[in-house]
């Protein structure tokens, strides 16, 4: 079967050997982060429907599973907000009633979750990590540019009372984003509702691939650990996943061009995300630029339309 829905398994920083599930067309979002490395989103919106087929995706999924895959997690991520599609429940519930064994991770930006029938479409997942960049309406409208509709106040809300019904683990994700959300003002302002929110993990983000507005800057070594201190349980996102670094029999090019597909990569990250020496990674880059599968850009390499 060719996949349209499924990316990976891919190395994840936080879930192992994690195979993708992209359920939301590209850039169809509830925010506009500054930093995203998926670029501008082109459709900001609230409505929450069947944006891709729920009958295809199931079907998708059914088909990788069946086949016994050795992953970590089925993580419900990609190129746009997967809470916005009204069968995200069903799609884990499907996974959950028939292959048991296999925990399912939710990469969200926390926005809907003020939303019981959101909270509740999500509780039979194993891991559900929203972000949470800013505690100030300023800088929350600075960096995540949201929809209209949308009300800081209550999305940290909507997160706290996910975390006293859902019954797996909330890891809260921070991006770190100098001389926006690491005055003094911001870090307390952070504390104070991440306290309340309690997540199992906070996890700090910075910038590591191109974002969306240019002027961007990545956080210094120094202004992570300034950040991680402030909060106490804080933690930086490794580089690279430990878990995955066990040798896996798949198709390392098809691999790699499924995580160029979902956003630019060096070479470095290529290295990094799969465990691969300079030599391999330049043997598996020119192939897929002989099967013009991807291109490159500067210091970066980004996918052709498959």
């Amino acid at each position: 079967m060719k996949y349209r829905y499924i990316f990976g398994p891919v190395p994840s920083r936080r879930l192992g050997l994690s195979l993708g599930i992209d359920i939301i067309p590209f850039k169809t979002c509830t925010l506009n982060c500054i930093y995203c490395e998926c670029g501008r989103t082109t459709k900001l919106t609230l409505k929450r429907k069947e944006w891709l087929p729920t009958k295809q995706i199931l079907k998708e999924i059914k088909s990788y599973l069946s086949k016994n895959p050795e992953i970590d997690f089925v993580t419900f991520s990609g190129s746009g907000e997967p809470t916005l599609h009204k069968d995200l429940g069903k799609m884990i519930n499907f996974i959950k009633e028939n292959f048991p064994n296999y925990k399912v991770a939710i990469l969200t930006n926390g926005t809907l979750l003020y939303r019981k029938s959101v909270r509740a479409s999500l509780l039979n997942a194993d891991v559900v990590i929203p972000s949470l960049d800013a505690a100030t309406e300023k800088a929350f409208k600075k960096i995540n540019r949201p929809h209209k509709g949308l009300n800081l106040k209550r999305i940290i809300k909507g997160i706290a009372d996910f975390k006293k019904e859902f019954r797996g683990r909330v890891f809260l994700e921070i991006f770190v984003i100098p001389g926006i959300n690491t005055s003094p003002r911001q870090l307390n302002a952070l504390k104070k509702e991440v306290t309340k929110i309690n997540p199992d993990k906070i996890q700090l983000n910075t910038l590591v691939r191109p974002p969306a507005e240019s002027w961007v800057k990545k956080a210094t070594d120094e202004e992570i650990e300034k950040v991680r201190k402030f909060l106490k349980r804080a933690h930086p996102i490794p580089a690279s996943s430990k878990k995955a670094k066990k040798k896996q029999k798949i198709n390392v090019p098809h691999q790699i061009y499924s995580l160029v597909l979902r956003r630019p990569v060096t070479i470095k990250d290529i290295e990094n995300a799969f465990h691969l020496s300079r030599r391999q990674t330049q043997k598996y880059i020119k192939l897929l630029l002989k099967e013009n599968r991807i291109f490159k850009k500067g210091n970066f390499f980004k996918a052709l339309p498959r």
